[in-house]
């Protein structure tokens, strides 16, 4: 049994995709974002970051894993699923999911923030970001025109990238003119393992833009 440690975000959204997709036995202990959980000691003693999600694989002796993308490798080299066993398709995998974690989610998570959560409109900032993310929408779409997946066939490279891109209007970035993607985005809405992982944890409704926007503007007084 693994036990998932999550909330209804987009890198909570991968794993529990990635263990539906997968079909392994999980529990499911949701995180209240907003109270500050992810910083509380035990659940800094699974991942010292203090961010969702996290996996504790109790069929391994109780092994902790966090980071998403660790996560989603972790649960791939497990399971011998969505990960080639070839040396360049596996990298393959890992380019694609390397673009989104070190690119797609780090730029669309500011645009989200800049255009939804900040006290203060800024006006360079959100444009630099919605910009950047409009830019990484096109070069996946430009890929896709190629390819029926990110790393050719189904993987947890789409598993990552697809919970981020799906709600891009959220970040207030527009995806007229990217067919390709469009059509990505489609094929893995209608995946029903996909459907059952997105509804894992059910949203939290204390997650409202106004909340959020007072907590970012808390953190923002209390920085030197």
């Amino acid at each position: 049994m693994i036990e998932l440690y999550t909330a209804a975000t987009p890198n909570g959204h991968k794993v529990s995709i990635a263990l539906e997709e997968m079909g392994l036995d999980y529990q499911v202990r949701s995180l209240k974002l907003l109270a500050l959980e992810q910083k509380q000691a035990w659940f800094l003693a699974i991942n010292p970051n203090g961010r969702i999600p996290a996996i504790v694989d109790h069929e391994a002796d109780d092994f902790a894993v966090f980071e998403s993308g660790a996560i989603l490798c972790y649960l791939a080299e497990k399971t011998g699923m969505f990960m080639p066993q070839d040396t360049k398709g596996r990298s393959q995998v890992m380019q694609w999911l390397m673009f989104q974690m070190g690119g797609l989610g780090p730029m669309q998570g500011q645009a989200n923030v800049w255009f939804r959560y900040m006290p203060e409109q800024v006006p360079v900032a959100i444009q630099r970001y919605q910009n950047e993310t409009r830019r990484l929408y096109e070069v996946m779409d430009n890929h896709l025109a190629n390819v029926e997946f990110l790393a050719g066939d189904y993987s947890i490279a789409d598993m990552a990238a697809w919970p981020w891109a799906r709600i891009h209007d959220w970040a207030g970035v527009s995806i007229e003119g990217l067919p390709h993607l469009r059509r990505w985005l489609d094929t893995l809405r209608d995946r029903p393992a996909v459907q059952r992982g997105l509804a894992v944890p059910p949203p939290d409704t204390d997650m409202e833009p106004s909340k959020v926007r007072l907590m970012v503007q808390g953190a923002n007084s209390a920085q030197p």
